[in-house]
């Protein structure tokens, strides 16, 4: 048995996630996969309060309110009912409740939201359905 090896490790190639299959293929989850936050993925679903502090993808279910003082990233396959309040949002699926963010809330093409918006900054993309206020800018 061999401890040593003279043999230096393959550098990674530029583009390629090691951690991913040698298909070269990769997620369209990827582009919109919070970096350093977590992934609740399509198929979990959740009821109750959901907190969390830096960044959080949801392509799943929820049911209950969602507080932070990060980025949320609803993905284009969850479904939310009821209340969020984080620091942003960015919305690609259906929401069923008012959103309340302290810097900026973003309705992406595709996206439902039935509910009211509170944030200083509002982007809605064009084929964005909102059916509910708005009430946009910093409190004087």
């Amino acid at each position: 048995m061999q401890m040593f090896s003279s043999r230096k490790p393959e550098a990674p190639q530029p583009g390629l996630d090691p951690a991913r299959s040698t298909t070269g293929e990769q997620s369209n989850r990827s582009s919109i996969a919070p970096k350093n936050g977590g992934l609740l993925s399509s198929g979990v679903s959740i009821k109750g309060t959901v907190k969390f502090n830096n960044e959080l993808l949801i392509d799943g279910t929820v049911e209950g309110k969602i507080q932070s003082t990060g980025v949320l990233s609803i993905g284009e396959h969850a479904k939310i009912q009821g209340e969020i309040r984080t620091k942003s949002v960015t919305v690609r699926g259906k929401v069923e409740g008012n959103i309340f963010a302290t810097e900026r809330c973003e309705l992406q093409a595709g996206c439902t939201l039935h509910g009211d918006i509170e944030a200083p900054r509002l982007v809605v993309d064009e084929n964005a359905a909102f059916l509910g206020s708005a009430k946009v800018g910093t409190p004087k």
